[in-house]
């Protein structure tokens, strides 16, 4: 390559070309970074050379040269040498030779066998090596060593001019000037902000109080004041803040002594923001990625909604599958859809590779299974209880002490209806546990048995006593006649008898109604035909013997037919 073509090349993202020289000059940067090689011997100084006059294998380390803060070129660094000494090395030769006032003309090129060094004054600045044009793609060694040599003179030349009494007087006036237009500006800012307020309470003073009114006066005029002036505040400083860091950026710019300290100061504020816009820019292609799973898994998760909701209304029938099942099972099918999702899209979330993701997500996880066990353990209890199909809603059931209407099943909890008109929220893990007698389940198609008992003296017919226990069932609404009431003699006591009353009924909800229906006609048919009812005890006991002649065995309103005859063993 000609050194017109180097001259010509297109510049490198990343090389800052000094501010004195553009366009070629700076293009001149590009190629010089990589020219500044150690040398293992030759006019170098030892600081400036290379074991066995070449990098060794790996060590692609990079470091700026710079001069009152603007970047010359990079140099390489080697295992014995690191970038960043070399490069201090060679800023520290060449503010030497600048301050000497040596002319820039004495700076030449000394070609050796396989380096090219750029002498000053006799004494060694730079060296340039053919490995180092190889890694540019420069065939010519000493025309990369003529672009290191010009943008050496310009710095050294800047670097003079910059320190003349003419310089600084005019960068201190320009500093005195900026300073200046600071101070009014943040005077005519903090003006600004005081006329705003004064403006805002006069022209919205109606308009927050109709805010006031609207939001039922969560929210004071006082209230909604203060925050709007607090964010003006906020602005206002805000504001200053740039204006004071602008300025100061400026100033420490215009100095040479202090121009460094302008590229950290600036540097505090762009290099967050740099890093912030690349980490955006390079986020893009997975941002697309998740963007277009996210849309996928959307409507991937509608078609799953649409069908598991035919199921549910009976639209779409599948054998051994129960509508009730619909909802539950696309709640489960939803969060596997969504978990490989989450699993696809992982890799691309910006930043999931990071240590601090990484250890923001173990801890996320850690809490959630300490968190969480109760609400997994409800969930997974809810999900038995629904395919277990022990109830359904609208079943009225039994839990421990508890007698209600199924109002929902959810994961979570499952909602009863007390018999009290009571809302009562019972846990999954709970209903599973607890023994839960179902009383609508078989009533619509065998019948619910009600039952209820009486206790009844010695002295009294058992005959007339089940006829009346059966006659007080019929008189109640909501039995079934057939299949017909019976009655049991559970115990035989020592005062009394102990009848059960077992009669039918489809209409399980309302069987508090009828139990209290039951009871009333029991009472009405005992008093009519006179007969005492002894439940639960009676505490006087009459002298006559407790037992009942034959005559009186079918006392009304028993009844002889059928009965077994005189000295049947029936």
């Amino acid at each position: 390559m000609t050194p017109a073509a180097i001259h010509d090349a297109p510049h490198r993202p990343g090389i800052r070309a000094p501010a004195a020289r553009r366009g070629w000059r700076g293009v001149a940067c590009v190629a010089a970074w990589a020219a500044c090689v150690l040398l293992a011997s030759g006019p170098a100084r030892a600081d400036d050379a290379v074991v066995d006059g070449a990098p060794m294998a790996g060590a692609q380390e990079f470091a700026p040269v710079t001069v009152d803060g603007r970047t010359l070129l990079l140099v390489r660094g080697v295992s014995a040498l690191p970038a960043a000494q070399r490069a201090r090395n060679i800023e520290a030769r060449i503010r030497a030779f600048a301050a000497s006032g040596k002319p820039t003309d004495s700076l030449q090129l000394v070609d050796g066998t396989n380096r090219t060094v750029i002498v000053g004054d006799g004494q060694p600045l730079l060296t340039v090596l053919d490995t180092d044009a190889a890694v540019e793609g420069v065939t010519d060694r000493h025309a990369l060593a003529e672009v290191d040599l010009d943008v050496i003179a310009q710095a050294i030349t800047q670097y003079r001019l910059e320190r003349t009494g003419e310089s600084l007087v005019r960068a201190a006036g320009t500093a005195f000037a900026v300073l200046a237009l600071a101070v009014l500006g943040l005077a005519a800012l903090r003006w600004s902000m005081r006329r705003g307020k004064t403006l805002i309470r006069r022209s919205l003073g109606r308009g927050i109080r109709a805010v006031e009114a609207m939001s039922f006066r969560l929210l004071t005029a006082q209230q909604i004041q203060h925050t709007i002036e607090g964010a003006m505040e906020a602005l206002r400083w805000l504001v200053s803040a740039l204006i004071v860091f602008a300025a100061v950026d400026f100033v420490l710019s215009l100095f040479p002594w202090t121009r460094l300290a302008s590229t950290y100061v600036s540097a505090l504020l762009t290099d967050p923001l740099r890093t912030m816009w690349r980490g955006v820019l390079a986020s893009i292609p997975g941002l697309v990625f998740i963007t277009i799973m996210a849309v996928v898994t959307t409507y991937l998760l509608r078609f799953v909604q649409l069908f598991f909701a035919g199921i549910a209304s009976g639209r779409i029938k599948l054998r051994g599958f129960a509508p009730e099942w619909g909802w539950p099972t696309y709640r489960l099918v939803r969060i596997g859809v969504i978990a490989f999702a989450l699993v696809v899209a992982y890799p691309y979330i910006p930043g999931s590779g990071s240590d601090a993701f990484k250890g923001i997500s173990i801890f996320v996880g850690l809490l959630m299974s300490l968190g969480a066990a109760s609400v997994v353990a409800n969930s997974l209890a809810g999900y038995a209880l629904i395919y277990r199909r022990t109830f359904r809603t609208g079943d009225r059931i039994r839990v421990g002490d508890i007698v209600g209407d199924v109002v929902d099943i959810r994961q979570q909890v499952t909602r009863l209806k007390s018999l009290k008109n009571e809302a009562l929220s019972i846990p999954s893990t709970t209903m599973l546990t607890s023994q839960v007698t179902n009383y609508t389940e078989l009533a619509e198609t065998d019948g619910l048995i009600l039952h209820t008992t009486v206790s009844i003296g010695y002295d009294t017919p058992w005959r007339q006593v089940e006829a009346m226990l059966l006659m007080a069932a019929g008189r109640t609404r909501g039995l079934e006649a057939a299949p017909a009431p019976y009655v049991l003699v559970t115990s035989l006591e020592d005062f009394y008898i102990v009848y059960e009353l077992n009669a039918y009924t489809r209409e399980a909800r309302a069987m508090q109604f009828t139990y209290s229906a039951l009871h009333r006609n029991i009472l009405d048919v005992f008093n009519e035909y006179d007969v005492v009812i002894t439940s639960p005890h009676y505490v006087a006991d009459s002298t006559e013997a407790k037992r009942v002649p034959r005559a009186k065995w079918f006392a009304a309103p028993a009844s002889d037919q059928g009965a077994p005859a005189a000295g049947d063993k029936r």
